[in-house]
C-alpha cells in the first residue's frame, strides 16, 4: 500500500538547521518527517529503513560526505530518492549529487522555497535542479557532444541535417553506403537521439547548419 505522505529522513549536521527544514515539510499535508541524523554515516545507516521513502541529505557532513552517503544507498537500495542540499552553487557539486544517484539538487539559500517542490518531483521520478544550473548542464552537454564526435561524423551530421540520402552522402563524401549506415547509428547512439529531426536541432546548436 502506498503511504499517504512522502516519509522523509533528514541528514545535516546543524540541528538549527534541520528544525527549519522540518517546519517547511511538515507544514505540507503530505510530507512527513521521519528520522533525523547528523552525519553520513547514520544516513546510510537510517535510510537504509523501509520507513524512509526520501532522504534529504547536506553535501558536507561529519564521518561521511552527503555524496558519500548517496552513492552507498543509491547502491543499497535504488529506489530511495535522495535530495541533495548545499550552499553551494557549484557545478562540480551538482554533477557529483546527479552521479550518485541523488534526484536533485537544492541550494540551502532558497530551501524554503524550493524544498517542497524538489520533494515532489523527486516522488514523480523526475530531477529538481535550481535554475541557475540548468544553464551550465546544458552547456556541458553540447561541448561532450562536440568533442565526442570526430570530423566525419560532424560531416555526416551536417548532410542528414541538409536533407541529404544515404546514398547521396556516400557520394559527397565518397564512402560506401553501409559506413554512412555505421556513422549515423554511431552518432545517434553517441548523442542519445532517434531520428533526423533531432540531429537537425544539434547541428544547428552546433553551427553546423544555419536555421
Amino acid at each position: 500500500m502506498v503511504p499517504l505522505k512522502t516519509r522523509i529522513m533528514l541528514a545535516e549536521d546543524h540541528a538549527v538547521v534541520r528544525r527549519g527544514l522540518r517546519m517547511v515539510l511538515e507544514a505540507e499535508p503530505d510530507m512527513e518527517v521521519v528520522a533525523e541524523v547528523g552525519d553520513g554515516a547514520e544516513a546510510v545507516k537510517r535510510g537504509l529503513e523501509e520507513d524512509v521513502d526520501l532522504a534529504v541529505m547536506d553535501i558536507t557532513m561529519p564521518r561521511l560526505t552527503g555524496l558519500h552517503a548517496a552513492r552507498e544507498l543509491h547502491s543499497r537500495r535504488p529506489k530511495l530518492r535522495i535530495l541533495m542540499l548545499s550552499m553551494h552553487e557549484n557545478e562540480r557539486y551538482l554533477y557529483e549529487a546527479l552521479k550518485a544517484g541523488a534526484s536533485g539538487y537544492v541550494l540551502k539559500t532558497v530551501a524554503d522555497r524550493d524544498l517542497v517542490e524538489a520533494v515532489r518531483a523527486a516522488m514523480r521520478g523526475e530531477k529538481f535542479l535550481y535554475p541557475g544550473a540548468v544553464t551550465p548542464l546544458i552547456e556541458d552537454f553540447l561541448h561532450r557532444a562536440r568533442q565526442d564526435l570526430p570530423v566525419r561524423e560532424q560531416e555526416v551530421v551536417k548532410l542528414v541535417a541538409e536533407g541529404y540520402t544515404n546514398k547521396q552522402i556516400a557520394e559527397t563524401l565518397v564512402i560506401s553506403g553501409k559506413t554512412v549506415e555505421r556513422h549515423r547509428a554511431n552518432i545517434l547512439e553517441k548523442l542519445g537521439m532517434r531520428d533526423r529531426v533531432e540531429l537537425t536541432r544539434y547541428a544547428i546548436r552546433q553551427g553546423l547548419i544555419q536555421p
